[in-house]
């Protein structure tokens, strides 16, 4: 049986960077039934919950003020491919938007609520590393 990763705030944890959760009851019974590990790339990489909003800016992953956590996410991207890995998940079922998590669509740096093109850290090294990516 393939496992498969999912974002924790999708699973109904409480770590997005506002301390909430964006609980989707397919995903809940996804975890509880053993198809899926939930796992949260910003914690993983040592950020506390809750945290600043962020956003891909360049290259970079900035707040609006201007502090630079990109090596959290790098390492946060990093350890969710070691248990992608670990534990032989084909599949990462990932919330849209977000800098790490985000795949096809994250904020475009500007914190104006707008969304470009592109891919959040976790979602695109783990694209790079095989993984099918499902955005929700």
């Amino acid at each position: 049986m393939k496992k498969i990763l999912v974002s924790a705030c999708l699973a109904g944890f409480s770590c997005r960077y506002d301390g909430n959760a964006m609980t989707d009851p397919k995903i809940i019974e996804m975890v509880t039934g053993g198809l899926a590990l939930p796992i949260c790339p910003e914690q993983l990489g040592g950020l506390s919950t809750p945290r600043p909003a962020m956003e891909i800016v360049g290259e970079r992953v900035l707040s609006a003020l201007g502090e630079d956590f990109t090596e959290k996410f790098e390492l946060g991207a990093k350890e969710t491919l070691r248990i992608a890995q670990e534990f032989r998940c084909t599949k990462a079922i990932l919330k849209s938007g977000s800098p790490s998590c985000g795949f096809g669509q994250v904020y475009d740096g500007s914190f104006s609520n707008t969304k470009t093109e592109g891919m959040g850290f976790t979602a695109q090294l783990l694209w790079e590393n095989s993984l099918e990516i499902e955005s929700k």
